[in-house]
């Protein structure tokens, strides 16, 4: 019980720490977001798992351990040797390639102030790229969908 007492005071004056800054630097977004978390309380989380043999872990490199040999053994099936080849043939897709209207619904559908993905775009700037960035988008995504696989990461 004193671990989680220690827990929850190390969280609050984390988070009485952050609005402070927030509200030195005039963030009244991140402010009132932040005061609206602290309203909820401290929620505690323990990270405990079982082990194969039901006694349980405790420690984050253990737990992590365990998590990998959980999800090999899941994920490895050893010994199907009776799996036929069979070809592989390249059908019709299932699903009809999108259309530009489709795009453009789904880029103004983007919500805006939130963190941009791994290209750094935010959608602030794809919304204000309009028909051209739509049209862009759109050549993009066709051409993808027409090789049937993504193109590398650069």
């Amino acid at each position: 019980m004193h671990i989680l007492r220690a827990k929850e005071k190390k969280y609050l004056k984390a988070k009485i720490n952050k609005l402070e800054t927030n509200r030195e630097n005039k963030n009244f977004r991140n402010l009132y977001r932040g005061i609206s978390d602290f309203q909820m309380g401290y929620q505690p989380r323990t990270n405990i798992v079982k082990d194969e043999k039901g006694h349980l872990i405790t420690d984050s490199h253990s737990i992590l351990a365990r998590w990998r040999n959980h999800f090999s053994q899941l994920l490895n099936v050893h010994g199907v040797n009776n799996v036929r080849q069979t070809e592989i043939r390249k059908g019709e897709p299932l699903v009809p390639q999108p259309s530009a209207l489709e795009v453009e619904m789904a880029t103004e559908e983007l919500k805006r102030h939130k963190s941009p993905c791994t290209d750094q775009i935010p959608a602030e700037m794809i919304k204000a790229g309009g028909r051209t960035i739509h049209s862009e988008i759109h050549k993009f995504i066709t051409s993808i969908w027409n090789k049937v696989e993504s193109p590398e990461h650069s």
